[in-house]
């Protein structure tokens, strides 16, 4: 478990101390209050289908909910993350999905995000994956080594968005497909790779 650090201290944007966060793996009883989570941070966000919580509940009953990882705090979870496996067009194995990322919107840009997309990149890595796919915001997911220009793609539409984290093997030279739970009506990355 990793733990965070304090919330709530001088100049934090939320009013009340919640304790630290805890970063850890996602237990049985914590679907309910993930769920709540995924649909709070992505609630009226410009680029939400408003599937996202949908998908992780599809990602756990595939089976395809590889890593799942929470923020928990004194109130409760306050952040989760999911990893999936990527299916590669050569058949190559070890690449993962992150995402979606989600915080609590009371705790966004405090580096609960940060701390859970870092604990996760973390993990995979000792588990001996080849790296981490994304779909989100080139701007900010460099700062966590991921690139845009790579031999890895993805189709359709949101190709400008999707990035690559290799763990240190050379990026193939494949499209990317993401778990069946990706492809529910209304999903741009399911339409992306149908």
């Amino acid at each position: 478990m990793i733990r965070l650090p304090r919330l709530g201290r001088k100049g934090a944007k939320t009013p009340a101390r919640i304790g630290e966060p805890t970063i850890r793996p996602e237990r049985p009883e914590d679907s309910d209050p993930v769920r709540t989570v995924i649909e709070a941070a992505f609630a009226g966000h410009p680029h939400s289908e408003g599937n996202e919580a949908a998908i992780v509940d599809a990602l756990r009953e595939d089976g395809d909910l590889a890593l799942s990882l929470v923020a928990a705090s004194s109130r409760g979870i306050v952040g989760h993350i999911a990893f999936s496996p990527a299916l590669l067009s050569t058949g190559e194995e070890g690449w993962f999905v992150a995402g979606p990322v989600s915080v609590e919107p009371s705790l966004q840009k405090m580096g609960v995000g940060r701390a859970l997309i870092d604990e996760g990149i973390g993990q995979l890595r000792k588990r001996g994956a080849s790296g981490v796919v994304l779909v989100g915001d080139p701007d900010f997911y460099t700062q966590f080594g991921f690139r845009t220009d790579t031999a890895l793609t993805i189709e359709g539409e949101l190709g400008a968005y999707f990035q690559v984290l290799s763990f240190g093997d050379p990026v193939p030279d494949a499209t990317i497909h993401f778990a069946p739970a990706f492809d529910m009506p209304g999903d741009k990355i399911g339409r992306a790779h149908v």
